[in-house]
């Protein structure tokens, strides 16, 4: 009797383990689904105004960059899909966006490393600015995150080639200001007083025709913001 009681104790332990695991694995399953990047009719953001952008550069899609995913856009997808070999679902999952070579990263948790990493760019390219436009610079940098245009991380668009000035001339090296910090959580938690800009300068200090073609969305103190 006690070994029939031990082997039922034994099938049900090993019963709960499996459950456990086949538990855990539908979760991870669900969760890497999840996080795809998905656009679809209906769909709204960057990643559809560079879907758009895209295929009109194809001459699939006539229509104006809106930044929203309607039938006109899912009917050049499919256009699209179908020179590429794609099942044509008019949806552009990751395999669509792949082969038009469009990524977008996400805005980064607001860790001790994320924070040390963005304010050490911050005080370096703003230092001596206005704290709002300490913020509106991290704010830009973590803008270019999801931009298409840009890396998609964090690392990746501070070390980008030529990005900014202060990692040629040595003053990202240089000591942290007790405002940076403040300001990177600030822009890791949300703040973006730069109003969506991807783009800064000094026009006292460049000179330089693209930048200064740049549509300016606000001025705080000798940064202009654009987009």
């Amino acid at each position: 009797m006690n070994k029939t009681k031990e082997r039922i104790l034994s099938f049900i332990l090993i019963l709960s383990g499996l459950i456990v695991i086949f538990t855990l694995l539908y979760i991870l399953s669900s969760h890497s689904i999840s996080t795809q990047t998905i656009s679809q009719v209906g769909s709204r953001g960057k990643e559809v105004e560079a879907i758009q952008q895209f295929l009109k550069d194809w001459g699939l899609y006539n229509g104006d960059i809106t930044g929203y995913y309607g039938t006109e856009t899912q009917a050049a997808v499919k256009k699209f899909q179908k020179l590429k070999g794609i099942s044509q679902t008019g949806t552009a999952g990751p395999q669509t966006l792949k082969a038009m070579g469009i990524s977008i990263g996400t805005i980064p948790a607001a860790t001790d490393s994320n924070v040390y990493l963005l304010a050490r760019i911050i005080s370096a390219e703003a230092r001596g600015e206005p704290y709002e436009g300490q913020v509106a610079v991290g704010a830009v940098i973590l803008n270019r995150i999801e931009h298409p245009s840009f890396p998609d991380t964090l690392s990746g668009v501070i070390d980008q080639n030529g990005a900014f000035t202060a990692i040629v001339d040595g003053q990202f090296n240089q000591p942290i200001s007790s405002s940076a910090y403040n300001a990177a959580r600030d822009a890791l938690n949300g703040w973006d007083p730069s109003g969506g800009a991807i783009y800064y300068y000094n026009a006292k200090k460049t000179s330089n025709s693209f930048i200064h073609s740049r549509p300016v969305i606000k001025v705080i103190g000798d940064h202009r913001f654009c987009s």
